[in-house]
């Protein structure tokens, strides 16, 4: 039985998502990410204008007049969501947590999916895999994935992105479309990154909290690691530790965006103190023009 507060958050994320796949997202999807290849349709007299290298010409021999073979884009795509589960997830300082934010966000890519004729699937991980649902078509379904993201209840603390993608590449023997969503609080995961790449359509999404990016003068403060439980003690009021702690974070950040550039993947930055809309629509607008 699901808890009445959690069905009014599932329902809350439904008609917000929903919302934007109508007013902004469809389109931008559809565009985006376009079919694996053209299949028949039908014949039809030649109109002028129409490409002569489609001309039938067993028809247009039989008929007395030129006719063209009509394709359609073979449209249907599989789309899988990785979502990292760890612990680190739970935390925020704004108005969410990271991992309600991974949930919003897996609501719109998979409603964008569905209106668009695609099927959706979602892998749930820590440093195992949590849950596995394989994809499919449909409203009810989409609703599902949410409900599994913002009600599942994960057995371990840490995080395994290697892992979560050797295990997609094992079920997922089509090409589909990737969508990683994480805060990349991980080790070793470039090589099963690089291979997945290849092979399929990745989208690297990194969640932050602007606490994990620098810190304000709140004096000393004791901070636990939500993986690890290991706790320190930071003197916050140091105006020196303050500058290297950003320093550090960007460091880290740029080096990540590097090693994403190398391989030739495609990078989200999304934050939990800022509207997620620009940075999509960004994307989006990006990789259209890339095509």
């Amino acid at each position: 039985m699901i808890p009445k507060e959690l069905f009014k958050k599932i329902r809350r994320i439904e008609i917000r998502t929903r919302k934007l796949v109508n007013d902004m997202f469809s389109g931008e999807y559809h565009s985006t990410f376009k079919g694996q290849g053209m299949e028949f349709e039908e014949v039809r007299e030649y109109t002028p204008g129409d490409d002569i290298r489609l001309i039938d010409w067993n028809v247009t021999a039989r008929t007395g007049f030129p006719h063209v073979k009509k394709f359609k884009e073979e449209r249907e795509l599989t789309v899988t969501i990785l979502v990292d589960a760890s612990s680190s997830g739970r935390f925020g300082t704004v108005d969410r947590y990271k991992e309600e934010l991974a949930a919003e966000l897996c609501a719109l890519l998979a409603f964008s999916a569905i209106k668009n004729n695609d099927k959706v699937g979602l892998i749930i991980f820590t440093d195992v895999i949590e849950k596995y649902i394989p994809p499919q078509k449909g409203k009810a379904h989409v609703l599902r994935l949410v409900r599994e993201i913002l009600f599942f209840t994960p057995e371990r603390t840490k995080t395994d992105i290697a892992g979560a993608l050797e295990y997609f590449s094992k079920v997922t023997k089509r090409k589909s479309v990737v969508f990683l969503i994480s805060d990349f609080l991980s080790d070793d995961f470039f090589t099963p990154l690089r291979i997945a790449n290849r092979k399929h359509d990745l989208i690297a999404v990194k969640i932050s909290d602007p606490r994990e990016l620098s810190f304000e003068d709140y004096g000393l403060i004791e901070l636990e690691d939500a993986e690890t439980g290991e706790t320190v003690v930071l003197d916050t009021a140091s105006r020196a530790f303050r500058n290297e702690f950003a320093h550090e974070v960007d460091q880290a950040t740029n080096e990540l965006e590097r090693r994403f550039r190398k391989i030739d993947l495609d990078f989200i930055q999304i934050r939990t103190d800022l509207p997620y809309t620009i940075p999509l629509m960004q994307f989006f607008k990006m990789r259209e023009k890339r095509r």
